[in-house]
């Protein structure tokens, strides 16, 4: 008796638009994210079964809920990297349900890390820090849910899975076991806490929390219109960005307001005239920018407040932060670096806070140029010819197409670029076509700096590259600044989380 010896076929693989260096942190980051908001969930939920009413639990958990939020940032930061990177349509975040869906808890997360840290100060706002916990847990569950049911149209819902019911059951036996529990342990939150200024810092923290809140109910609604669109009438409407821009980007304006206000404002008795008083100065250096910004020809109006409100909050953090340094100097005659150094880390909180404020500032100002200022072009050329965009010449030079690889063809194309009279560099702009899987790969040219990043897709071609190729060109100004924005919210955010060195004191001798 004989045998036949066979071998299985290869699989697909991995999808292609996964093969990106950020796929292999972003998931981890997302669920390290995920998982970590268990922690204050649990000691909250504890909090109210056993009847307590001090603010341990807040204590306990605070680095774990800042952790938590860290990898969730980094994850949301890395997906956006990749949709940049990979998805080829000159844009960093398409408001997607599924990106959505990750964006809820981290809205909500926030959003208790400020109350949480009224809580631990002055010991005010319980119920709003249970609730927002709550929240944020059943958010975490909810955005799994969403992705692994397939209930939601998206480009990032890769897999599908029968457990889409079970998180259901589980997210509203949750919710409604926590919220039954809060009603029950309600009574027993109350502070008789009153705010008695609207400029108190108590009220910016209530004022942050409310707008956390509303962006949250507003990416609620869009998320799960579509879902109650098709139960009603048998069709899945998708709600676009034009909705969440329109409906959030004021809001998040008002945010940035509020972190220049709060460190400049003071506890309970704060009042208009003393926060105008320690804001003015800062406020009228931030005028310099929106008027650098007209003289430049902007028009836009809604995009020189937007400028205007990002550089006022991190002009009054950098003017806090010196004050607070130069007075320490002069106190104890030192030099302006060893105060610095010497109150950094000696107060790693409050000073991580202001250094991720400024990312979050700096963030800003990427999302504001690539959504006010991006131009953007689509021109089919031949060989030699040229693009004109945004005082840029690129010239199509030539196109390569490889087609010995296994498991894909490659076509690449060169791109030489000029401004003015002078040669700035090349890019190489390349799409692949992967046979297994059937799908073609954007690879984008990309030429980033401070001021503008030069995005070009290589989007179709004719069978002799003389005969021309067609290109999707984009200007996308200050968008490096959201990625720069993002490793210094990082950086502030490990300061914040560093240990405070212990000293031991040195035993007697005995």
């Amino acid at each position: 008796m004989s045998t036949i010896q066979a071998s299985p076929d290869y699989g697909m693989g991995m999808n292609p638009l996964l093969r990106h260096p950020g796929m292999v942190v972003h998931p981890p980051m997302l669920y390290l994210g995920f998982v970590g908001f268990i922690i204050p969930f649990a000691y909250a939920i504890a909090t109210l079964i056993k009847g307590w009413n001090d603010d341990e639990w807040i204590r306990a958990t605070r680095k774990w809920s800042l952790s938590a939020w860290l990898f969730l940032s980094i994850g949301l930061v890395l997906g956006s990297r990749w949709a940049y990177d990979v998805l080829g349509w000159g844009g960093y975040w398409g408001w997607d349900p599924v990106e959505v869906s990750a964006l809820m808890p981290w809205l909500t997360g926030t959003a208790f890390l400020h109350s949480s840290l009224i809580q631990e100060k002055r010991g005010v706002f319980k119920h709003w820090n249970i609730t927002l916990i709550i929240l944020t847990f059943c958010l975490v569950i909810v955005g799994t849910f969403l992705t692994r049911s397939g209930m939601l149209s998206s480009v990032h819902a890769f897999s599908q899975s029968a457990i889409g019911p079970s998180f259901f059951v589980f997210t509203t036996f949750i919710l409604i076991a926590s919220l039954v529990l809060l009603g029950y342990r309600w009574s027993r939150l109350n502070t008789g806490f009153q705010i008695k200024s609207y400029f108190s810092r108590e009220s910016f923290f209530l004022f942050n929390n409310l707008i956390f809140v509303a962006i949250f109910l507003i990416c609620m609604v869009g998320v799960l219109f579509p879902i109650f669109s098709e139960l009603v009438t048998g069709q899945q409407v998708t709600v676009g960005p034009p909705f969440y821009k329109k409906a959030t980007g004021p809001l998040f304006a008002m945010l940035l307001l509020l972190m220049g206000a709060v460190p400049l404002s003071a506890w309970s008795a704060s009042t208009g005239k003393s926060l105008g008083k320690n804001i003015w100065k800062p406020a009228i250096i931030s005028l310099v920018f929106p008027v650098v910004t007209l003289a430049l020809g902007t028009r836009d109006w809604g995009a020189v407040i937007a400028l205007w409100v990002v550089f006022l909050s991190i002009c009054v953090t950098l003017y806090d932060y010196g004050r607070s340094v130069k007075i320490n100097s002069d106190t104890n005659q030192c030099s302006i670096w060893k105060s610095f150094w010497r109150m950094t880390s000696r107060n790693r909180r409050r000073y991580g806070a202001y250094i991720i404020h400024i990312g979050v500032a700096l963030m800003g100002l990427g999302i504001i140029g690539i959504e006010f200022f991006q131009s953007q072009t689509q021109v089919t050329v031949k060989k030699n010819e040229s693009i004109e965009i945004s005082g840029y010449t690129l010239t199509y030079n030539d196109l390569k197409i490889d087609d010995t690889l296994e498991d894909r063809e490659t076509a690449r194309a060169e791109i030489s670029i000029t401004k003015g009279d002078r040669e700035i560099g090349w890019l190489y702009p390349a799409r692949e076509y992967y046979y297994m899987a059937q799908q073609s790969v954007t690879t984008p040219g990309l030429r980033s700096t401070l001021i503008d990043d030069l995005y070009i897709i290589l989007v179709d071609w004719l069978p002799v590259s003389s005969e021309g190729a067609t290109f999707k060109v984009y200007r996308n100004p200050l968008v490096i600044w959201l990625w720069i924005g993002t490793v210094v919210m990082v950086i502030g955010t490990m300061l914040a989380l560093w240990p405070k060195h212990q000293r031991v004191k040195p035993e007697a001798n005995l």
